[in-house]
This record gives structure tokens, sequence and C-alpha cells, in this order.
């Protein structure tokens, strides 16, 4: 009888460890949320970061969440310390499907409208809020460059 349980309690962890279910699972793509808070220190290490990411896994889910000073490089216009533009850098992630969020709260306090965001840069209301909503309800892992 001993054998019998055994046996049975083997074949139904290999059933439910090669199930359909667990199968899917898997596959889910990983999904990461880099928080850049400062332009200057930040910004291109997350960008370079992101386009790394993207070549271990083409498949993984990234979001940018800029808010306090690193929402600069997310402005029209705006270039490193070396004079190179950040605009290129971010469209070609966004045309890898890497999406790019700004910090409204920020974007108020600095007085800076809308119309200075590069183009199809998302504005939430909340930096913050916005990180934290995508680990808690949507299950990003929190990335800090």
């Amino acid at each position: 009888m001993t054998r019998f349980r055994a046996t049975f309690f083997y074949a139904f962890l290999a059933f439910f460890a090669c199930s359909p279910l667990q199968a899917a699972h898997a596959e889910d793509a990983m999904k990461a949320v880099y928080h850049i808070t400062d332009t200057e220190n930040q910004a291109m290490l997350a960008l370079n970061n992101a386009r790394n990411h993207l070549r271990a896994d083409p498949t993984a889910k990234i979001v940018l969440v800029a808010n306090f000073k690193g929402i600069n490089f997310l402005l029209d216009g705006a270039a490193d310390k070396n004079g190179n533009p950040y605009r290129p850098a971010i469209e070609d992630l966004i045309a890898q499907g890497v999406e790019f969020r700004i910090c409204k709260n920020t974007m108020d306090a600095f007085k800076v409208s809308a119309d200075k965001v590069v183009p199809d840069v998302k504005i939430v209301p909340s930096g913050v809020a916005e990180v934290v909503r995508l680990q808690a309800r949507e299950g990003y892992a929190y990335v800090k460059p």
C-alpha cells in the first residue's frame, strides 16, 4: 500500500509539473518597470539597460517611468552632457514596444507643458503612483538604473 501511495504521489507531481497551466505560466513575458528620477545620472543608463534587456529577452514588456529630475530626457530637444540627443534612442525603444511614461505632477511643478514632451510618451497623473500600480497590480519587477 505504501508503494502504491508513493507511486501515485510522484505521478501526481509529474502531471502537474508538466501541465498546460504550468507551461502557459512559464511562457508569460517578463515585465519590468524602470524608474528614472534623475536624467543626468540615470537616463542614458536606463535607455542602454532597456536596449540590452530586449536583446536578452525580446519578449520582455518594459515601461520607463520618469518623475522629478528624471523627466528632462523625455522633453523634445533634450541631450546628454556630451550633446547626444535622447530622442532617437527613445523612438527606437518605442518601436520595439517599450513604453515611456512621464509624471504630470512633476510637469506641473516644473511648469512643463505637454507640447514639450516627446511624442508617444504617455503622461500619467503621478509617476510614483504609476510605478506602484505596475508593481502591485500588473506584476512588474522594479528596476532602478
